[in-house]
């Protein structure tokens, strides 16, 4: 028994897998917020053109020796407010204008590590690298995490209105376009938080798959956002810790759990819908 929990335990003795810990715990609370208003919203493709706009403001920021968290945020809020603009001066949705703007700085990102010899890691970036981070970088993303929870707690009433009923919004006189770019904010905040942990494009899952399962699960959005929380932390601590003795990636495998869990609530969901039909027709 001694040597089961010696077992069980061993993760938790090493420096590196502390931190691996600390952090994928911290950036699985404002992105499990963040989905809870995504799925709602119907931004699901906004955080996607965020996530893969950031590239080319972390390659300048390495050319121009700044920290590349501030590259990486200038450039995911350039694409989300070129998208905006876009929008509202042509006829194009939504969808459209972010599937042009994300693809053309993913590209001119690509375009800029090919011609700049950089320290940038291509692979780090896309996919992270939680096992290389620092108690500097955990600290840098606990200082984004408590922004992002500060904003969620003095304006998360408002969002909630102004993601369910855009017009109601505007017509009881909330601030609508800065709850639209705060929240936007927020979102190229936390997308910036998760690049050292789980990189541009797993990210893209850590903001959609904790609030879609628990959409399913729920029709109140307070327990919806409990739920989230609850299923983005759980997944992404029994990702790192089984990733440990399977010797895989920990950012994929945090993936994995978040889709199994989604597959297991989907199935119930299915299942318990055709249990109610099969009822209402016997009666």
């Amino acid at each position: 028994m001694n040597q089961l929990l010696d077992s069980l335990w061993l993760p938790f003795t090493f420096t590196f897998m502390q931190q691996a810990f600390a952090i994928v715990v911290l950036v699985a609370i404002p992105t499990a917020l963040l989905s809870c208003f995504l799925v709602l919203k119907g931004w699901s493709l906004m955080g996607d053109a965020i996530a893969h706009s950031i590239l080319p403001g972390v390659v300048l920021a390495y050319v121009f020796a700044i920290p590349y968290i501030i590259g990486a945020f200038v450039a995911g809020m350039f694409c989300a407010i070129t998208t905006g603009y876009i929008k509202e001066h042509s006829r194009l949705k939504e969808d459209t204008v972010m599937g042009v703007v994300f693809s053309s700085m993913f590209g001119f990102g690509l375009v800029l590590m090919t011609k700049i010899e950089s320290g940038v890691h291509l692979d780090h970036i896309l996919f992270g690298d939680v096992l290389g981070v620092s108690w500097d970088d955990v600290l840098q993303v606990l200082v984004i995490t408590l922004l992002v929870l500060a904003f969620m707690i003095v304006k998360g009433r408002d969002l909630l209105v102004y993601v369910f009923d855009h017009q109601h919004a505007k017509a009881v006189g909330l601030p609508v376009r800065f709850l639209h770019y705060g929240l936007l904010a927020i979102l190229s905040l936390t997308i910036v938080a998760a690049l050292k942990a789980v990189g541009m494009i797993l990210v893209i899952a850590m903001l959609i798959a904790p609030g879609a399962i628990a959409f399913l699960l729920t029709s109140k959005f307070q327990t919806m956002t409990l739920l989230s929380l609850l299923i983005s932390v759980t997944s992404s601590i029994c990702g790192v810790f089984i990733s440990f003795y399977i010797d895989s990636a920990p950012a994929p495998t945090i993936i994995m759990f978040l889709a199994a869990t989604f597959i297991v609530v989907f199935s119930y969901q299915q299942w318990q819908l055709a249990r109610i039909t099969r009822s209402n027709c016997s009666d």
